[in-house]
């Protein structure tokens, strides 16, 4: 059973904005942390932000920090990353994913996987 789904991904020029999103239909975000995850074609997979449970705890990466937003919406129970002023090494697959226990900034510390939304960045 796919728990999570990310969509929202597609091709944008560089300095243009895009908003993800990520469902999850098995865990209520409220109850759960969430982080977003990237790959870029030949690296590994990175950190990109994470948002906990509570709401207290938010975390990214100094690659994306001022331009990328983590935010959550109980009602839909839906995750979102806004993404502003992208660039071109912001192109890669990205993954949402539920914590379980660990480190926010390794994916080894989360438990559920979607299956990715792609985002390419042109210059």
């Amino acid at each position: 059973q796919v728990q999570l789904v990310e969509s929202g991904g597609g091709l944008v020029q560089a300095g243009g904005s895009l908003t993800l999103s990520c469902a999850n239909s098995a865990r209520p975000w409220s109850s759960y942390s969430v982080g977003w995850f990237r790959q870029a074609p030949g690296k590994e997979r990175e950190f990109v932000a994470h948002l906990s449970w509570n709401r207290v705890g938010i975390y990214y990466a100094d690659s994306v920090m001022g331009r990328f937003t983590i935010s959550r919406d109980d009602a839909k129970n839906m995750v979102y990353l806004q993404m502003n002023n992208l660039k071109p090494e912001d192109t890669a697959v990205y993954y949402c994913a539920s914590h379980y226990s660990g480190g926010y900034y390794m994916a080894g510390s989360y438990d559920r996987w979607g299956q990715g939304t792609r985002v390419t960045v042109s210059s």
